[in-house]
């Protein structure tokens, strides 16, 4: 047997009944042939990490636009708790973690830059609209490796299209992160918000810091517990109490945060930005990139230029709309 077969029958001896087994994958958009050493869902793993989409999460934004401050939150710090915290359940339930960090890792390479404010800006742009977890799957499937993809299994694919709204996942795993994604964003953005001054812990919900906690990390770990002492098999739940305070402390992050104009004035930049540079490169799709060129060929320049933008970090963006529309300054030539 290869370590990959033996580790396929490790996971039928330990794993829940309720597990997607590796070796039960429904497959890869094409099939290749299998690692000797890797699972299927640990191969997606390594590729997203080792992708170009995955390193740009650095520079994009989670909640607060190019804040001063190295502790902040960006996109890629919040896909690694996602992925922690993800974990952690999947392992307490006996279910896949590497299909489950593989879906984690993965959620939100389609995000844009300037975080939910430029993903509402390509949406209002681009006639086919703009959905995030959309365009995740368009990376992995469509956009990485100059076109190729990275042909993911469909538990993965599965996973990452169905991680925010609408449709649940296919996979208990799938399901897992979707939680997991709103206890990690909640939490760290109330712990953002406070290093902010946005908020003061005072104003938190009574109701919230007496169930679940004062600090992020009591927080984390009470919806963590109870999230792993609630479910059973493929039935996920924090029960029903712990449920109705994260619903409302949710709501309270939206009033306070989310919608707070002293928070999110600088968003009130990102459609006129994001308008210029979608109105520019459809009128020049020869200034973009060959990659996005070749889907401009394929599937029309306005799908290639809402490509293009979705994969631009904050501070890209913002260069860019520089060098196309701010004039630089001239120095004179001496003689």
């Amino acid at each position: 047997m290869t370590i990959r077969e033996r580790y396929e029958e490790t996971e039928k001896a330990i794993l829940s009944p309720d597990a997607c087994l590796s070796a039960n994958t429904k497959g890869r958009l094409n099939e290749e042939e299998k690692c000797p050493v890797r699972t299927d869902f640990q191969r997606d793993r390594d590729r997203v990490i080792h992708c170009k989409s995955f390193r740009r999460l650095k520079h994009k934004t989670q909640v607060f636009l190019s804040p001063e401050g190295d502790h902040y939150r960006t996109r890629l710090t919040h896909t690694l708790e996602v992925a922690q915290i993800a974990r952690t359940v999947a392992r307490a339930l006996r279910l896949n973690e590497d299909l489950t960090e593989a879906i984690s890792l993965a959620h939100d390479l389609g995000h844009t830059p300037f975080g939910h404010a430029g993903e509402r800006a390509l949406d209002s742009l681009y006639p086919g609209g703009f959905r995030h977890y959309e365009q995740s799957l368009r990376v992995v499937d469509r956009l990485e490796k100059n076109g190729r993809g990275l042909n993911l299994t469909y538990e993965t694919r599965n996973g990452i299209l169905c991680h925010t709204t609408g449709t649940q996942a296919d996979t208990a795993e799938g399901r897992i992160v979707r939680i997991a994604d709103r206890i990690a964003y909640i939490n760290h953005d109330i712990d953002d918000a406070l290093r902010a001054g946005v908020l003061s812990e005072r104003a938190l919900p009574t109701e919230a810091v007496e169930l679940l906690g004062r600090s992020t990390s009591e927080r984390i770990n009470t919806l963590v517990i109870a999230l792993i002492e609630n479910s059973d098999g493929n039935e996920l739940s924090l029960g029903e109490e712990i449920q109705g305070v994260f619903d409302r402390l949710h709501r309270f992050m939206f009033a306070s945060v989310y919608r707070n104009d002293s928070a999110k004035h600088e968003e009130n930049k990102v459609p006129d930005l994001m308008a210029f540079l979608y109105e520019y490169f459809n009128k020049h799709p020869e200034r973009l990139p060959d990659e996005n060129k070749l889907t401009a060929s394929l599937e029309g320049k306005e799908r290639a230029v809402c490509d293009y933008l979705a994969g631009m970090t904050d501070r890209y963006a913002v260069e860019q709309f520089k060098s196309l529309f701010i004039p630089d300054s001239w120095v004179g030539y001496r003689m």
